[in-house]
């Protein structure tokens, strides 16, 4: 008997101990018509920061501004932080996307190619610039976010 006192006390104990791990955590996105927002983040090898920026200027920027133009994306924001971080927390730049949609930002651009070969023709030069700016880069992450801001 009081073993399965204790087996039911424990199970009542783990219940109640992971209730709050469920309830915690981001609201969803909003719905599937509505934009949807991912901030994509890039840490840069020490030192090769303006390098990175001048690249992805270069060679990426004008892309997302062309799909922008598509109204596939709704806007592109390129941030940069004012003060640094210790080096484990450190980003160098965070550039946030708003698509029209979860759908579009979740599944590929099958325009995508066609874009990057109709922006760069030497395609030699473009895909060796693109290899030197992931080649200076440590690490990217992508973090959707979702506005949580109460409507008035």
């Amino acid at each position: 008997m009081r073993r399965s006192f204790l087996s039911l006390f424990a199970v009542v104990l783990v219940a109640l101990a992971s209730r709050p791990l469920i309830s915690q955590g981001a609201p969803p996105q909003s719905t599937a018509d509505q934009p949807y927002s991912v901030e994509y983040y890039y840490k840069v090898q020490w030192g090769h920061q303006k390098e990175f920026l001048d690249l992805f200027l270069k060679n990426h920027y004008p892309l997302l501004e062309k799909i922008v133009g598509t109204g596939r994306m709704l806007s592109v924001k390129i941030e940069a932080p004012a003060y640094h971080t210790t080096e484990d927390g450190r980003w160098d730049y965070r550039v946030t996307i708003r698509f029209k949609n979860s759908t579009v930002a979740t599944t590929a651009n099958p325009d995508e190619e066609s874009f990057i070969r109709q922006l760069w023709p030497d395609q030699e030069i473009y895909k060796r610039e693109e290899q030197r700016r992931f080649e200076i880069l440590v690490s990217h992450w992508d973090l959707p976010v979702t506005d949580i801001t109460p409507k008035k």
